[in-house]
């Protein structure tokens, strides 16, 4: 079988796919480069929602289509809402993303978009094996997730940000548009960490979520059933489901990075790219993209791109502890919100707060749990 070579293979055209291949075409430095984006769904629907928080404006903003700037968390009957500022909290639909970047094959010469399923990727002779050919790439970049290789292993504790959520459209006012539920632990936690998060667009719609950080996910009813007893809680009256999206986020501080080699580099959520401690990946993975472009500038192996930090570290005790008293996430989520100012915790768990800052945060948990993981993971 005849193999078409290209100087990159792009995985996967979820958001670290895209973004990455955006970002190449749209750089002259890569204009000579030959690239190849492989995506096996159509992207014609609206599949998930993605929310981030950020300062002032980005190149995305055109199709981020709700900002908050307030922000409520409830747990064990404690209830804090507070202003996101300096922050914004962004939401940007799936569906308008896709249809953001759907002109990039027919804009770009150098871009190849193949609609195809991915078999097998060879890292040894850079072959990647699909329904509708074999291509071979000088650099592989993979967003491809494979969860056998987490669930394979001990060292890193595998949790699971699983839920479901349902855009809803309510008969009575019950939303308040400007205020978006982060989290809303008061709900039956049936012993693991559940809470809910709505995400406010008129007095009568929002989406609303069902969401575990656990290590099982749950029959699908469950999670409905559970979404229809917070409405009704809050009077709703008669609700109509407009759209349903349901996900299964990795929540580990395995080190994907261990599969990397000089040609091959797994981005996104398959890269680790996903924030341990709280599930989120869009922003992460806007700002490393911008990284990844300035690293293939220089030309260097691809396994010398991630780096392990202090925050990694945080987020390996953070889930040791999680993992460990999974039925005490509320208690744990309701000291950080409740001792710490919003702007500390959104700076921090953006992986831009200063040692000072973080022992102080530090020392507002549940210090016996946290020195107990600490030791775990020292000895």
């Amino acid at each position: 079988m005849e193999t078409e070579k290209f100087d990159y293979v792009i995985c996967g055209g979820g958001a670290s796919g895209t973004l990455l291949a955006n970002s190449l075409v749209s750089d002259s430095f890569f204009s000579n480069k030959k690239i190849l984006l492989i995506e096996k769904d159509s992207k014609a629907i609206n599949d998930r929602t993605w929310c981030f928080w950020e300062k002032g404006e980005s190149e995305l903003d055109h199709i981020v289509s709700k900002k908050w700037n307030s922000a409520i968390f409830k747990a064990n009957n404690f209830k804090k809402q507070f202003e996101t500022s300096p922050y914004r909290y962004k939401l940007i639909r799936g569906i308008d993303f896709y249809n953001n970047f759907k002109g990039l094959k027919s804009k770009y010469n150098n871009l190849t978009y193949l609609n195809s399923e991915i078999l097998k990727i060879d890292k040894i002779t850079n072959i990647i094996t699909t329904d509708k050919g074999c291509f071979e790439g000088d650099l592989i970049f993979s967003s491809i997730f494979d969860a056998s290789l987490i669930k394979n292993q001990k060292k890193y504790p595998y949790l699971k940000q699983h839920f479901i959520g349902q855009l809803v459209e309510t008969k009575n006012e019950i939303f308040n548009p400007n205020v978006v539920t982060l989290m809303d632990f008061d709900i039956p936690q049936k012993n693991s960490t559940r809470f809910i998060y709505v995400l406010p667009f008129s007095k009568t719609k929002a989406l609303v979520e069902y969401t575990l950080f656990s290590p099982n996910e749950l029959k699908k009813d469950e999670y409905l059933n559970s979404i229809k007893s917070y409405l009704k809680n809050l009077n709703s009256g008669n609700y109509e489901v407009v759209e349903t999206e349901q996900g299964s986020i990795p929540m580990t501080a395995y080190k994907f990075k261990s599969g990397n080699t000089k040609n091959l580099l797994n981005i996104g959520t398959a890269g680790g790219w996903t924030k341990a401690s709280t599930g989120y990946t869009f922003l992460n993975t806007v700002n490393k993209t911008k990284e990844l472009v300035l690293f293939l500038k220089k030309g260097k192996p691809l396994n010398e791109f991630e780096k392990t930090n202090r925050f990694w570290f945080f987020d390996l005790l953070f889930i040791d502890v999680l993992n460990k008293h999974n039925d005490m996430g509320g208690s744990i989520f309701k000291t950080m919100f409740e001792k710490n100012n919003s702007e500390i915790i959104f700076k921090f768990l953006d992986n831009k707060t200063s040692i000072l800052e973080e022992i102080k945060l530090m020392m507002t948990f549940k210090k016996r749990w946290f020195i107990e993981a600490l030791i775990k993971r020292l000895f």
